[in-house]
C-alpha cells in the first residue's frame, strides 16, 4: 500500500478539507470547517519573562510567506542558468554557500590569555622548580583539551558531506519543511551587531545534529557549532564530526561545572565558549537526549550554565536564544538503544544504519524556529519575579497519605545540599531557562498526520474502525488542534492524509477492504510493540491538549469519589461540582506531572494554570456554570449558589470582612458537546500512558534496594517495566516517573562521597504508604 503524499501538498499555506465519494458511489459525510483555516501564528516568546523581546524580530505578515523544502534545490538556487546547470545544480548551490564566521586563527593564544586559565596555571606552578617548563607543559595540556573540544572546520569535507547529506535527506524524506517567515525572522536577528545566536533544540534522533547543521548552513546562517551530548563514538567518527562543526564536552566536565573554582578543563571550555560567542558563530544546544524527551539532560544544563556565566562575565553584551522544534512523520532509526550505547558508535555502523534507512520512507520532516528572545532580559525578569514570589503551594504528601503524617513535610522533606547564594541563583536560573526553552521548543513543533492518526487509534478506536469514521475523527481532531493555535506539518486532501498515515503505520495495523460498501476497516494489532509505537507518535498531542486532559482526569477523580455515596451510577450531566473541588484535584495533578511533559510554562504559577485548565474546559464546552436545579452534589460546602442575581450578594460597604460566606460559589455541570462525541473520554485516555507508568512504578519501589544512584535506579525501573508487560518502555517516561517521585517527596536525594543517591522516604517503605500512593494515582486513570 503506497499512498504517499507529494511534497507539493505539504507546502500549502492553508488546509483544505472536502468530502469524498467512495468507489461504490456512497457519499461519506466529513466535517468541513465553517471558515477557511489558515496556519496559526506560532513560536511567540513568553510575554511574562521577555516582554521587550515580544515585539522584536516578529511581524504578522511573516506567517503568509509559506514554506519551502530545504532538500529541493533547483537552478534558481544558483547564480547560473542552463541545461547543464539543472543537472549539477546541487553541486553549484553547495559550492556557493558561504561560511560567514569561523573560529579565530589565534584561538589557542586567546584561550591561554584568559584570566581564569592563567590563574589556574599560576596556582599550579607557583613556588615550583622549573616554573617555565611547567607553564609550557600546562600550555600543551590546554592545547590537548582544546583539541578534544573542537576541531577546525574543513571546508572541502564540509561541502562534500553537505552534498551527500542533501542526497540522503531527499531519499529519506518526502520533504524537509522550513517556514520562510520564521527564517526571515531569524536572519533579521542574526544581523544584530555584537549579539550571537544560540539555537536551543529538541532532540528526536541522532540525525538532528546533521539536519540542523545542514539547514542553517544552506539558509545563509553560517556553519553552526553543534554540541554533542552523551554520544559514545569512535575516534574516527569523532574526528569527522569535529570537522563538520561538532563540539564535545571534556571528560568529567559536568561534575566540575558545579564548582566555581573549577579545574583546567572547565576553564578551557568556558574560555572557548566565550571566544565562540565573541566571533558570533551560531551555536546549537540540544536540550534533551533522543531517547528521553521532556527531560532536560545533564549536558544541556552544563552548556546553559556556561552561557549564563559568559553573559554574567560580560564576555558578550547579550545572547539571542532561538528555540527549535523538530517533527518527523516517523522518527529515523536511532543509533542508540534505551538511552545508552554499549559499544562506541563507529563510522561503519553509521553508514550501515544509513543504508538500512534508505530502504524505507519516513514521510516528511518539519523544523520550526521560534521567536528569538534576549537572555539578558530573561535573567533580569526572572530575578525580579523570584524575589517577589508569593506563598508556595501546600505539599502534596499530606493529600496522598490521607493526613496521617501532618509533620512529614517538615521532618523528612527533600534534603538539598548547602549552596551559596550565587550558586543557588545560578542553579535556579539554568533550570528555569532550560525548562522554559524546552517548553517553547516543544510547543512550537508542528503536529504530524501520523501523530493525529496514532492518537485516534490508541485513545479512541483501540480495536478497529472504519476508514470513513477515522476520517471524520481526523478532521475533528485537526480542527481542535488548529483552534488551540498549533500548526500541523501537512496539508492536502483528507483521504490521502489518513491513508498516508496508515501507510507509515503499516507494521501495526491491518487493512481490510469491504467490497459491498466501498469502505476499509482498520484493525489495530494487539501487541506491546504496537502500543509503544502508537504511544510514541501520539505523545506530540499531549502539550496541545494538556489543560483539557488534566481537567478531564480531575473530573474523573471527582466522579470516582462520588460513586460510593450515590449508590448507583447517575448520569454525569446530573452531577454538579464545586469550583474549589475542581481546583484541588487539578492542582494535585499539576504538582504530580512535570511541566515540560504538559507543555506548560514553568514561569506560570500552578494556581494560575489551574484556573486556565478550568477556563479551557468551559471554552470547549465540557463544563458549564450551574446555578439552579436539584443535582447530585460532589461538594462538602453547606451553601449553594443562589438563584438570584449575583449583584444582589455584593457588599459595597467599607467593611474589611472578606469571609467566603459573603461570596457566591460557582458550580459546574458536565456537558457533552454535540459536535465532539467522546471528547471527555478521549482526554482522559490522553494521559493514560504516563499515569500507567507511574502506577506500575509503585510496585518497583518495594522490590528495589535503596539507596541507589539515579542512573542505576532508572535502568532498573526500565527493566522492571519491561518484565511487567511493557516490551519497550519509553525512556522518557522512566525519567519523568523518577523526577515526579522526587518532586512530590516519595524519593529524596541523599549526599554520599560517590555522588547523590536516591532514598525512599519512610512513609512509603511500608505497604500501607505505597497502597495510598497507588490509590492516589489510579483515581486519575481511565482504564
Amino acid at each position: 500500500m503506497s499512498h504517499a503524499i507529494p511534497p507539493s501538498l505539504y507546502l500549502s499555506a492553508s488546509f483544505q478539507m472536502k468530502a469524498w465519494v467512495s468507489d461504490s458511489g456512497r457519499r461519506v459525510e466529513v466535517f468541513i470547517p465553517s471558515r477557511r483555516w489558515l496556519r496559526p501564528l506560532m513560536g511567540r516568546c513568553c510575554q511574562a519573562c521577555t516582554p521587550r523581546s515580544w515585539d522584536g524580530f516578529y511581524h504578522a505578515h511573516l506567517s503568509s510567506l509559506g514554506f519551502r523544502s530545504a532538500t529541493w534545490v533547483t537552478e534558481e538556487d544558483t547564480r547560473y542558468r542552463g541545461w547543464l546547470v539543472r543537472r549539477i545544480c546541487c553541486v553549484l548551490a553547495i559550492g556557493g554557500w558561504k561560511v560567514l564566521n569561523n573560529t579565530p586563527g589565534d584561538l589557542l593564544e586567546r584561550v591561554c590569555r584568559n584570566k581564569r586559565v592563567q590563574d589556574l596555571v599560576a596556582s599550579k606552578t607557583r613556588g615550583c622548580r622549573g616554573e617555565r617548563k611547567l607553564q609550557q607543559q600546562c600550555k600543551e595540556k590546554v592545547l590537548g583539551i582544546l583539541a578534544g573540544i573542537q576541531a577546525p572546520l574543513c571546508l572541502p569535507i564540509l561541502r562534500l558531506c553537505c552534498w551527500a547529506l542533501l542526497r540522503f535527506l531527499s531519499r529519506l524524506f518526502l520533504s524537509v519543511q522550513l517556514h520562510r517567515g520564521q527564517l526571515e525572522m531569524v536572519l533579521k536577528a542574526a544581523r544584530t551587531p555584537s549579539v550571537p545566536l544560540v539555537f536551543l533544540s529538541t532532540h528526536k534522533s541522532q540525525l538532528d545534529g546533521l539536519l540542523l547543521s545542514f539547514l542553517l548552513f544552506s539558509q545563509g546562517l553560517g556553519v553552526p557549532r553543534v554540541t554533542v551530548g552523551n554520544l559514545n563514538c569512535s575516534s574516527c567518527l569523532r574526528a569527522l564530526l569535529g570537522c563538520l562543526g561538532a563540539v564535545f564536552l571534556p571528560t568529567t566536565v559536568e561534575q566540575a561545572l558545579s564548582d566555581h573554582d573549577g579545574d583546567l578543563p572547565v576553564a578551557v571550555l568556558a574560555s572557548y565558549l566565550e571566544e565562540v560567542l565573541r566571533s558570533r558563530q551560531p551555536l546549537v544546544i540540544f536540550l534533551e537526549e533522543p531517547c528521553a524527551q521532556w527531560h532536560l539532560s545533564s549536558p544541556a544544563r552544563a552548556w546553559l550554565a556556561l552561557l549564563y556565566r559568559a553573559m554574567q562575565d560580560s564576555a558578550v553584551p547579550d545572547i539571542l536564544l532561538v528555540p527549535v522544534g523538530i517533527a518527523y512523520d516517523c522518527t529515523p532509526d536511532r543509533f542508540c538503544t534505551n538511552g545508552e550505547s554499549a559499544q562506541p558508535l563507529s563510522l561503519g555502523a553509521c553508514l550501515w544504519a544509513a543504508c538500512r534507512a534508505l530502504c524505507r520512507c519516513f514521510g516528511c520532516a518539519r523544523v520550526d524556529l521560534a521567536q528569538p528572545f534576549s537572555l539578558q532580559e530573561f535573567v533580569a525578569k526572572s530575578l525580579i519575579c523570584h524575589s517577589s514570589m508569593g506563598k508556595p503551594l501546600e505539599e502534596l504528601l499530606p493529600t496522598i497519605l490521607g493526613m496521617l503524617h501532618p509533620d512529614y513535610s517538615r521532618a523528612d522533606g527533600p534534603v538539598h545540599r548547602m549552596t551559596t547564594s550565587s550558586e543557588a541563583e545560578e542553579e535556579m536560573m539554568v533550570t528555569k531557562l532550560g525548562l522554559h526553552a524546552l517548553t517553547d521548543a516543544t510547543v512550537c513543533s508542528a503536529v504530524t498526520a501520523v501523530g493525529i492518526t496514532s492518537a485516534l487509534l490508541l485513545h479512541k478506536h483501540r480495536k478497529c474502525v472504519r476508514l470513513s469514521q477515522l476520517m471524520v475523527d481526523f478532521a475533528w481532531l485537526l480542527e481542535e488542534t488548529l483552534l488551540r493555535q498549533h500548526d500541523v506539518s501537512f496539508s492536502g486532501q483528507l483521504r490521502a492524509l489518513v491513508l498516508h498515515s496508515l501507510a507509515l503505520l503499516r507494521d501495526h495495523v491491518t487493512l481490510y477492504y469491504l467490497a459491498p460498501f466501498g469502505d476499509i476497516v482498520v484493525v489495530v494489532k494487539d501487541s506491546a510493540e504496537t502500543q509503544w509505537e502508537l504511544s510514541h507518535h501520539s505523545a506530540q498531542l499531549v502539550p496541545i491538549f494538556a489543560s483539557e486532559a488534566v481537567g478531564a482526569c480531575a473530573i474523573r477523580a471527582l466522579l470516582l469519589e462520588l460513586l460510593p455515596f450515590v449508590g448507583e451510577a447517575p448520569c454525569p450531566s446530573s452531577i454538579t461540582f464545586s469550583e474549589d473541588e475542581l481546583h484541588q484535584k487539578i492542582l494535585a495533578l499539576l504538582q504530580l506531572l512535570p511541566p515540560s511533559l504538559l507543555g506548560l510554562k514553568p514561569c506560570q504559577p500552578l494556581d494560575c494554570q489551574s484556573q486556565d485548565v478550568l477556563d479551557k474546559l468551559m471554552l470547549c464546552r465540557l463544563l458549564e456554570a450551574e446555578e439552579e436545579g436539584e443535582h447530585y452534589l460532589c461538594d462538602v460546602s453547606s451553601r449553594r449558589c443562589s438563584r438570584t442575581s449575583r449583584w444582589t450578594n455584593l457588599d459595597f460597604s467599607d467593611s474589611d470582612n472578606d469571609s467566603d460566606d459573603n461570596h457566591c460559589k460557582r458550580f459546574f455541570r458536565i456537558c457533552k458537546p454535540k459536535d465532539s462525541p467522546g471528547f471527555l473520554l478521549f482526554f482522559c485516555h490522553l494521559l493514560s500512558p504516563v499515569l500507567v507508568t507511574y502506577v506500575r512504578a509503585v510496585a518497583f519501589l518495594e522490590q528495589h534496594n535503596w539507596p541507589q544512584p539515579e542512573a542505576t535506579c532508572a535502568s532498573a525501573l526500565q527493566q522492571f517495566l519491561a518484565k511487567d508487560g511493557l516490551e519497550r518502555p519509553r525512556w522518557s517516561l522512566v525519567l519523568s516517573t523518577l523526577q515526579s517521585f522526587k518532586n512530590i517527596g516519595v524519593l529524596k536525594e541523599r549526599p554520599s562521597p560517590s555522588g547523590p543517591l536516591l532514598q525512599l522516604v519512610q512513609p512509603f517503605c511500608s505497604s500501607e504508604g505505597r497502597e495510598k500512593l497507588q490509590a492516589f494515582l489510579e483515581q486519575f486513570m481511565q482504564l
